[in-house]
């Protein structure tokens, strides 16, 4: 937590490790081989996928009792989601894939206690760097999902709360797919369902089907390169989380759309493309850029609606890809918010099945695994999405207080949007800046919308 005394930091990320188990489905599933597909492959080389939710005690049994409520509902969802409990694999011809077998260990769960911390320590606006002990595979490459389990929860007993810390391996599913699960698995527990009611759709090769062989040697080789391990050189990252009232959203709307962008036909810019340019715009000014200096605005886009067929929301895997636009910082600075917001929504608009289909292509001539921080020069790059219902997930004690990103996947213009606390069309943006930059963002008024 930025700002408390060296001394009092160590007392505060105090984590004990009390224990460790599997938890596997409950019941004999088989042997399941699922390829992976185009959509999957290029984040390998990602870190794995790391939420840390918070939830006060309200009397819901013990920790004893919420533990042994989680892994029973654990094993009810797993029947459905086996693919979490198994581990990545190859076949004969080296083609990556999850498999699944009823000997594998399944799912890690870790138990932990950190009785120094409360709840709204947690809950602040600084960084995640703090609670790193509470959330099990930092700095873990996706593809060490070879010998790893494909997902880790820990829950960690605070002084009068829990934490749960949970890493999904990001080749094998995405947001949409992390948090159906996560919602699964809470409804099992609170007791509204006693199964999966949106059973996953698991066979990824109906939305691509080309059988990519990987070379990854170059992707062993950057693990050395790990974001958890700073050079003296490298540049001090802080992470801050911004709250953008309901009230600020639409403000922030309707500035965007005050000055219509020219007349070629476009809609109206959606909130996300209003936000988008906003923070854009703001983390550009406070990085001091030149007028010529080109800026890169990239978001990982859901494509499940956007591929030919269509997939169903419950499509289990990775239905993104990164939607890259750049354009020179002065005209992005000079010009209206509507400016910026039309270059990002003609890039997210022109991504169709044609275009989705062409980047495949284009991968899989030339397959490119992407380290984390490719998303381009002065980047501001934009991942999860505040259509998550993310304070819906009671597992029978309470909803979420406080959900965040870890420390993984993190660099200089990295943005983790979720559901506002406070409800309603509230959107909370998670940026990791480098720290003069991230301490002039934090002074900018009209970025805080105080003004």
């Amino acid at each position: 937590m930025a700002g408390v005394e060296a001394g009092k930091e160590e007392e505060v990320t105090t984590v004990r490790i009390t224990g460790k188990s599997h938890v596997k489905p409950g019941k004999l599933i088989g042997r399941k081989e699922c390829q992976l597909v185009t959509f999957d492959l290029p984040y390998l080389a990602f870190y794995y996928n790391q939420k840390l939710l918070f939830y006060k005690n309200d009397g819901g049994g013990g920790f004893e009792d919420k533990i042994e409520k989680l892994k029973e509902g654990l094993r009810v969802v797993l029947e459905e989601f086996y693919q979490l409990g198994g581990k990545l694999g190859k076949d004969d011809d080296g083609v990556l894939r999850v498999d699944y077998d009823d000997d594998m260990d399944g799912v890690e769960v870790v138990e932990a206690v950190a009785e120094g911390i409360t709840v709204d320590e947690l809950t602040g606006d600084d960084g995640t760097s703090s609670f790193k002990e509470l959330i099990p595979f930092n700095g873990v490459l996706n593809l060490e999902g070879l010998h790893r389990p494909l997902l880790s929860i820990q829950l960690t007993k605070l002084k009068d709360g829990v934490a749960m810390g949970c890493a999904f391996n990001h080749a094998v599913l995405d947001g949409t797919s992390t948090w159906n699960f996560m919602s699964s698995w809470a409804q099992i527990c609170n007791g509204t369902s006693s199964s999966v009611v949106v059973p996953p759709f698991l066979d990824r090769t109906t939305a691509r089907n080309t059988r990519v062989k990987l070379d990854l040697s170059p992707v062993v080789s950057c693990n050395g390169d790990d974001a958890t391990k700073q050079g003296p050189l490298a540049p001090q990252m802080r992470e801050k989380l911004f709250r953008f009232s309901e009230a600020a959203v639409d403000k922030i709307k309707s500035r965007a759309n005050s000055t219509p962008p020219p007349s070629d036909g476009s809609k109206p810019f959606s909130t996300f493309q209003s936000l988008a340019v906003h923070i854009w715009r703001h983390v550009s000014q406070a990085r001091n850029l030149k007028p010529e200096d080109y800026t890169v605005f990239t978001v990982f886009a859901d494509c499940r609606k956007r591929v030919d067929p269509p997939m169903p929301d419950s499509y289990f895997g990775n239905l993104i890809q990164a939607i890259f636009t750049a354009t020179a910082a002065g005209l992005l600075l000079e010009n209206p918010p509507s400016f910026g917001a039309s270059v990002i929504q003609k890039a997210i608009e022109s991504h169709d099945a044609k275009a989705i289909d062409e980047r495949n292509k284009a991968w899989e001539a030339a397959p490119k695994i992407f380290q984390f921080k490719d998303a381009g020069v002065n980047c501001v790059a934009v991942g999860s999405s505040p259509r998550f219902k993310v304070y819906e997930v009671d597992f029978g004690w309470g909803k979420p207080v406080g959900v965040r990103s870890g420390s993984n996947n993190r660099f200089d213009g990295m943005v983790y949007l979720y559901q506002g606390k406070s409800g309603g069309r509230s959107i909370d943006a998670e940026i990791t800046m480098e720290a003069q930059a991230m301490e002039k963002l934090e002074k900018d008024r009209e970025f805080l919308m105080e003004v």
